[in-house]
């Protein structure tokens, strides 16, 4: 079958808003070179290929412009959105598999429209980014120790994706960041990770403000991006930073305010024995457009 393209805004319900992605069903005819080149012709900072799978409803693999990545929060959801629109899904639950492992999705009604629900992977935390790698950080961001949070740590989280998570104090004008993107690079280069996530809460509420930065992986910024709001939740409980009932903790994290394409990701964490134990994080979609791929690769 001919590989259809779609061009999605994930984690809003207004175009032009919320995080891009390309979704292309009926990749499975598609090398991984073919997908590379489509990826770097969409220029989104992810584009999902939805492949057949033996143990699951559907394979997936996510590309930036210039590398494969294991898993893609925004694009997950494009994906699941459009699969859904085209095969008239709504309120189950499907299963996908990727380099990240196999992951539970819920395609939840929203009204007239769908809510696509992902479960994350178990969440980790390395060891505390000190010395000359926070100086660094922090330095490559335009920030200095008295933007930071007292007493917390600089500090590489994971849900499947990882991020280092940059604590601000609420302050601090998070749309005012100006980060020196091949500083960021470099330290990415040491510390084997590439996205940084600078992001502060909201006083008072379970909600958080952030901006993501991957200029490694060819993403200069992401927009509002799953794989960095997901560890958040989950780090937010581990240093116990956010009220709880002991069992579950909702929040919703804005971000892309700054570059025009604010959007939210609804974030669930689980709780066991005040740590978190699972993260869910979910957002809803809209589809600009999609087309046939018009060539023969």
């Amino acid at each position: 079958m001919t590989p259809q393209i779609y061009h999605v805004d994930a984690f809003t319900t207004e175009p032009f808003r919320g995080n891009s992605a390309g979704v292309v069903l009926n990749a499975d005819g598609l090398s991984e070179a073919q997908m590379q080149l489509i990826a770097r012709e969409l220029r989104h900072s992810e584009t999902a290929f939805l492949l057949k799978s033996d143990d699951s409803d559907v394979r997936i693999r996510y590309f930036t412009p210039t590398v494969e990545v294991p898993i893609c929060g925004h694009a997950t959801v494009a994906a699941h959105y459009v699969r859904s629109k085209v095969l008239g899904l709504r309120d189950c639950t499907v299963w996908q598999t990727s380099l990240a492992g196999r992951h539970r999705v819920d395609i939840l009604s929203e009204g007239d429209d769908l809510r696509v629900v992902l479960e994350q992977g178990a969440p980790t935390f390395e060891p505390p980014l000190e010395g000359e790698n926070r100086a660094a950080i922090l330095t490559a961001l335009g920030l200095d120790e008295n933007d930071i949070l007292p007493g917390l740590p600089v500090q590489v989280a994971s849900t499947g994706h990882s991020k280092v998570m940059v604590p601000l104090k609420p302050d601090v004008d998070i749309d005012a960041l100006d980060p020196d993107l091949p500083a960021l690079s470099a330290v990415s280069q040491r510390i084997g990770c590439n996205g940084f996530f600078p992001f502060l809460i909201r006083p008072g509420k379970a909600e958080t403000d952030g901006r993501m930065f991957s200029p490694a992986i060819g993403i200069a910024e992401d927009p509002v991006t799953g794989n960095a709001n997901g560890p958040m939740g989950a780090w937010l409980v581990h240093h116990g930073l956010m009220a709880h009932d002991g069992k579950q903790l909702r929040i919703r994290g804005h971000q892309g305010r700054a570059i025009g394409r604010s959007g939210v990701v609804d974030i669930t964490v689980t709780i066991d024995n005040n740590q978190p134990e699972k993260v869910t994080i979910s957002g809803r979609a809209v589809i600009l457009f999609h087309a046939a791929l018009a060539i023969n690769l």
